[in-house]
């Protein structure tokens, strides 16, 4: 029996895709790699969302085939090619910092960082054209975006044609030698990630060592951009928070084997050396962070009780219950996984049915009652479910024939991809340690090693919250944790006339509460996030950007010892915006209605209702040229035939955010029924 990720994941993970088939890649330059020469990398100048003057960008592939991963100890029958689309610093990129971006889930795709957090643009609600973002990470910084794991965002295994029905969220495998079927608004043709779970890593210690692969080739054949200190940051978010400490932890532990000449494979590596590790709102560990979740429900800055007494002591009876408790399963799974998979291969099910049931048991009677009962939402706990903010105009954008073209994919997009959704919780993942005993240990090794550690989160999270956060940031076992454990809160200045959070810091240790902020802070808070990117990249305090943690090893923030004490305003919920293409996370009951049965008409995706008069004035009756029935071929913007290129903006930052991947209590059984059929 498999179950999935509860409260790690949009709702109704079935993968979003979007478009008809692509266009075949034009333009295209391959190479092979100097790491090993059955690898390839190919790539191409997209021209597309960074539109500042002279600011390069790149987008392409690194072509894994089967067994590369042996070089690592890992193990791929399957081809791996993994997408990516790096930007060029918007100030001297030659002797610019580097950091590697990616998303959660497992399964989420890192252009939802790109293109609704902090990437150089922001998706306009025509899902067709883009604007500026003046908080770019990559205004000082060169950027690398990556879909991974395999099949995730552009990534794929085996290209594959089929159908996707947005109602049902169902892709299916189809042969249309006998025809293709007709598309309308809710049900499209596009090609596709073969959609198989055994093609993807099954958990993060697996998926780390294809990433590692992957930077070898990818600096060897852009060395421009390789640091002049000759060192990388990883920033990732939400299920980022498994994989920033392994995955660091993994690279530094090669670079290790490197240097004493332990590294014994044919491939010609190199020392990929890092500096600074940064985790938005990471659910990084269960027994740090699961008991957090009732208590954010009931008892928060915001005066919300989102669930009552009676709820929030039976879920606190159910976590700490003997034997059959949340945390008792976690320890039960922690301890089968030491003694049955200690290098965590997630090839031995009895562990893996151990770990799956400890995952259930807490997302079922722990953080799953908030779904239960609240009828919020788990990326802000101050927005009532269906909340259109962060919007996802990408998704459209993403589907467009001249951006797909422009970036050279062989393959419809898909934000949150079934496959390693299923292959992780086929392993029980989520409630696993690491092959170093565990992630507060990781990252205990990471601070010691001398890089840096960034921990932000947003405080109207629920889904990987901030007093979560802040019990991981006060359980690190590194050799400074007094230290850190004696500095106080200190206001995050923003700039001159706004108060961010606050922070707690000592040496290169930082814990930031964002406030006003859901899930995706880059989001929510722009400027904030990228004032904390920055000053943690270029080694400032977090507080200020002033003074110089490089040079000042014993920095600490001086305040309270706690930050629970400052209050925040509930802002509201923003009116529901209906956008077809995230159909179940987006739109009422009643909106819904008015799509299956036809009567709803569609503007560039959007349904055309009286809380979007303000987007489309004259639009709303039949006569109009430019909507169309929900019922009907071809909508406006679609993703039928060619689309127009679209206008690019210089404007400001608009709304923009992610839709991370983490949560719903769904079975799988469906789904490993709807892979056999």
């Amino acid at each position: 029996m498999l179950f999935l990720f509860a409260l790690i994941t949009s709702l109704g993970f079935f993968g979003r895709v979007f478009s008809q088939f692509p266009p075949t890649p034009q333009s295209v330059t391959t190479l092979k790699s100097k790491y090993n020469s059955d690898i390839t990398i190919s790539y191409k100048e997209p021209g597309i969302c960074e539109t500042t003057p002279g600011v390069k960008s790149y987008a392409g592939y690194v072509h894994l085939p089967p067994g590369t991963l042996s070089d690592v100890g890992g193990y791929n029958n399957y081809s791996i090619n993994t997408f990516f689309w790096f930007f060029e610093s918007r100030t001297d990129p030659a002797n610019a910092p580097l950091s590697i971006w990616f998303n959660g889930g497992p399964g989420a795709s890192s252009l939802l960082g790109a293109l609704q957090e902090n990437g150089p643009c922001r998706i306009n609600d025509d899902s067709n054209s883009t604007s500026l973002n003046p908080w770019s990470f990559n205004n000082e910084v060169n950027m690398l975006y990556i879909d991974q794991p395999n099949q995730v965002g552009f990534s794929w295994d085996i290209l594959t044609n089929g159908t996707l029905d947005v109602i049902n969220n169902v892709i299916k495998p189809q042969d249309f030698s006998h025809g293709i079927p007709e598309q309308n608004n809710t049900f499209y043709v596009g090609t596709f990630p073969s959609q198989n779970p055994s093609n993807t890593a099954n958990d993060t210690q697996n998926a780390a060592k294809a990433l590692w692969i992957f930077a070898q080739t990818w600096f060897q054949e852009f060395p421009d951009y390789k640091p002049n200190n000759d060192a990388i940051s990883i920033f990732t978010e939400s299920y980022g928070g498994h994989y920033g400490p392994v995955f660091t932890t993994f690279f530094e532990e090669q670079n290790l084997a490197i240097a004493n000449g332990s590294f014994k494979e044919t491939g010609d590596a190199y020392i990929i050396h890092l500096d600074t590790l940064g985790i938005f709102n990471g659910c990084i560990d269960l027994l740090s962070q699961e008991q957090s979740y009732p208590t954010i429900a009931y008892n928060n800055t915001y005066g919300i009780q989102a669930i009552d007494k009676t709820a929030y002591q039976t879920a606190l009876d159910d976590w700490s219950k003997p034997e059959s408790g949340c945390l008792a399963r976690i320890l039960e799974c922690q301890a089968a996984e030491a003694q049955g998979d200690p290098y965590n291969y997630g090839n031995n099910q009895s562990v893996s049915d151990v770990c799956i049931q400890a995952v259930y048991i807490c997302q079922s009677y722990v953080d799953g009652v908030y779904n239960q009962v609240s009828g919020r939402n788990v990326y802000d706990i101050a927005a009532i479910n269906p909340d259109p903010f962060p919007p996802e105009y990408y998704l459209g954008y993403l589907s467009q024939a001249y951006v797909q073209a422009a970036l050279g994919v062989p393959v419809n997009f898909t934000s949150e991809s079934n496959s390693p959704y299923i292959a992780f919780a086929d392993t029980g993942d989520f409630a696993r340690s690491t092959v170093n005993g565990g992630y507060l240990q990781d990252l205990a090794f990471i601070l010691d090693s001398g890089i840096k550690l960034a921990l932000i989160y947003g405080d109207r999270d629920y889904i990987c919250n901030w007093l979560g956060g802040e019990n991981v940031s006060l359980n690190v076992p590194y050799s400074q944790s007094e230290k850190f454990h004696d500095a106080g809160y200190s206001n995050i200045s923003t700039n001159d006339s706004y108060i961010g959070g606050q922070v707690r810091q000592y040496g290169n240790f930082s814990f930031s509460r964002v406030f006003q902020s859901g899930h995706e802070v880059p989001a929510y808070q722009p400027e904030t996030a990228y004032q904390i990117f920055s000053r943690a990249i270029f080694g400032n305090d977090i507080a200020t950007g002033t003074i110089s943690t490089n040079n000042n090893s014993d920095y600490a923030t001086q305040g309270s010892s706690t930050t629970f004490q400052v209050k925040n305003q509930d802002l509201g919920s923003p009116s529901p915006q209906c956008y077809l293409l995230a159909f179940d996370t987006t739109c009422t009951d009643d909106q819904q209605a008015s799509v299956l049965n036809g009567t709803g008409l569609v503007h560039d995706y959007i349904l055309i209702d009286k809380n979007q008069t303000n987007l489309f004035p004259g639009i709303g009756n039949t006569e109009s040229p430019t909507e169309t029935p929900t019922g009907s071929v071809s909508p406006t913007g679609s993703r039928s035939g060619a689309a127009k290129p679209g206008k690019t903006g210089t404007g400001g930052a608009g709304k923009l955010g992610e839709e991370m991947v983490l949560g719903e209590l769904i079975m799988a059984v469906s789904l490993v029924a709807l892979w056999n059929s």
